[in-house]
């Protein structure tokens, strides 16, 4: 797929955590992440059919470094599902920080996807939770919907955006990611890895 769908009633756009913690002076800010809001903007106009995501972790989620005695960001663990990046607390539930970026201006969204909200379990992925297990329920929502064509954008590029991207197409669905309304958090190489393993899977860019 080269080019983005348009008022295709099979297309949904989803933008993953456009929250003021990943932008510039947030919690867990990604470089530049503020920059992409007018071009998701420009792009929801192109789609029917938008969905967002929004981290919404209660405090002290397990993800968080200060829940972990002698525990730094970006330290990682192992927790009962496997490993685990540690966080600085972000996207706290009902925060100025988990809510959506002022610049945000998509009035047609039909669906708020809210992930992250079990304490034990963290939550990239637009579709399951990081034990790979927890559903959001939102294959099953895209499927009695009838949609097939994924597009995602959002942040980060490397981390929700990718896991989303891979689940979506193990659900089945055609899946493109706009990549000039992503930005990336790039740890130790993550963007290139990540971007490597969506081709792997077919992902296209868009």
């Amino acid at each position: 797929m080269n080019a983005i769908p348009h008022a295709d009633e099979r297309a949904v756009l989803v933008v993953t955590d456009p929250q003021n913690d990943f932008c510039p002076d947030g919690a867990l800010a990604v470089p530049e992440g503020d920059r992409i809001m007018p071009i998701v903007n420009r792009l929801a106009r192109q789609f029917t059919h938008v969905i967002l995501t929004q981290d919404w972790h209660p405090p002290g989620h397990a993800s968080f470094a200060s829940a972990h005695a002698g525990k730094r960001p970006l330290e990682p663990v192992e927790m009962d599902y496997g490993p685990q990046m540690l966080w600085p607390d972000h996207c706290v539930q009902g925060t100025v920080g988990a809510a959506f970026h002022r610049d945000l201006d998509i009035p047609h969204v039909e669906l708020v996807i809210r992930k992250g909200f079990h304490r034990g379990i963290d939550s990239y992925s637009a579709f399951r939770e990081n034990d790979r297990r927890t559903p959001t329920g939102l294959a099953g929502y895209l499927r009695e919907r009838g949609f097939e064509r994924v597009t995602l954008c959002g942040l980060a590029t490397d981390f929700c955006v990718f896991f989303s991207a891979i689940d979506s197409r193990e659900a089945g669905f055609e899946t493109a990611i706009a990549l000039e309304a992503c930005r990336a958090i790039d740890i130790d190489n993550s963007l290139a890895r990540a971007m490597a393993a969506m081709r792997q899977a077919g992902v296209a860019f868009a």
